[in-house]
């Protein structure tokens, strides 16, 4: 970090560069002056006192002078070690949060996921960190809010990785010290899976459930056959256009995952091929000029499953039955994964287990092979 005896000259001098710069002063040790990429300029003071490290905004460059920042840091310093320095608005959580919302959430979160995750940042985030100071939250206080969520295991899973975005974006805008992210070491809760995958006879069963209503909701059956035939998320069906659907796969310009392609097979295409083009969207509401919703596809099931005897099984076991059944097929999981659109491998990982007989088969085979001559 430099040190330099500020003057307004070098201050107006000092030039933005890629990552946030901080410039100390040598005349009042603690008092700096904050360089952001975009070219602005805040004073600050960032001090220790009784162990405890303190970085609080004192006033915009462009707008205040610097005797008047200087006195006014030696201020805050004073009240600060008394145990009473004023709060800084700009970095109370709750501030750097909207930021973070409003210039990281708009561009890269889906609309869906950004209001999710305002969700959890009203409900799980904002009653533990309102009111305190960005800079201030540490290692501890993370683990102190995780620790109280286990009796929501699941809430405290999903906004872990937005608190930990917000800490991430905090030091990228200069609010705390690079590297200081106090979300790196928070280790998941242990659930036990959710995932159900359907037998071949839990599959035929359904079938016949299907075939039963071919007549009276075609379109509804045509749904979740595909989603049992691709794999797909159901939004992504319930949305398709009929441009996306070309050279036999769908071209998805917008999936969860960014735009990816669907490999159809002869079933599935025979699917879409037997429906009626009557719209710009392959399944068009009956209400509006838009695409269908999933509420009915959701409804649509329940009748579906309760009659196949499935109320265990939720629309979304469907993605996860045809990830088994390319698993039992010998699969990789690179081809498993480019096949259900995960950017993770991880996330496709989960699905592993199913091939154990696979693997179990391949032990006994490598052993005939080896085996003789490690003896």
């Amino acid at each position: 970090m430099a040190k330099t005896r500020l003057t307004e000259s070098r201050i107006k001098a000092l030039r933005p560069r890629k990552s946030v710069r901080d410039v100390r002063d040598l005349h009042l040790r603690g008092f700096g002056v904050r360089v952001y990429p975009s070219g602005r300029k805040r004073y600050f003071i960032h001090i220790q006192h009784e162990g405890r490290r303190t970085w609080n905004v004192v006033g915009d460059a462009a707008v205040t002078r610097l005797a008047d920042a200087r006195e006014k840091a030696r201020t805050m310093m004073v009240a600060t070690r008394r145990g009473a320095c004023p709060q800084t608005d700009q970095t109370l959580f709750e501030t750097v949060a909207a930021e973070v919302f409003h210039r990281y959430g708009r561009s890269n979160w889906k609309p869906g996921t950004f209001k999710v995750n305002g969700y959890y940042l009203k409900n799980q985030l904002l009653p533990w960190f309102q009111g305190r100071q960005v800079a201030d939250i540490t290692t501890a206080d993370v683990q102190n809010w995780f620790a109280s969520l286990h009796k929501t295991p699941v809430s405290a899973d999903r906004a872990a990785p937005v608190l930990s975005v917000i800490m991430a974006c905090a030091e990228t805008y200069g609010y705390r010290t690079e590297g200081s992210n106090p979300c790196r070491d928070i280790k998941r809760y242990r659930r036990q899976g959710r995932e159900r995958f359907l037998s071949e006879e839990e599959i035929n069963r359904i079938g016949v459930s299907l075939r039963r209503h071919q007549d009276t909701c075609p379109t509804l059956v045509a749904i979740i056959r595909l989603l049992l035939l691709t794999g797909c998320r159901k939004t992504e069906l319930v949305t398709l256009r009929w441009r996306d659907y070309r050279n036999g796969h769908i071209h998805l310009g917008d999936s969860k995952v960014g735009p990816r392609m669907v490999w159809l097979s002869a079933p599935a295409r025979e699917i879409l091929d037997g429906l009626r083009r009557k719209s710009t969207w392959v399944f068009p509401s009956p209400r509006t000029a838009r695409s269908l919703t999933t509420a009915p596809v959701e409804r649509f099931w329940q009748r579906v499953r309760s009659e196949a005897g499935l109320q265990d099984v939720r629309l979304h076991d469907l993605r996860h039955s045809y990830a088994s059944v390319a698993v039992k097929q010998g699969e990789s999981i690179v081809t498993i994964g480019r096949l259900l659109g995960h950017n993770n491998p991880e996330t496709t990982l989960k699905y592993t287990h199913l091939g154990d007989d696979r693997v179990v088969e391949a032990a006994r085979a490598m052993g005939a092979v080896l085996g003789a001559h490690a003896r």
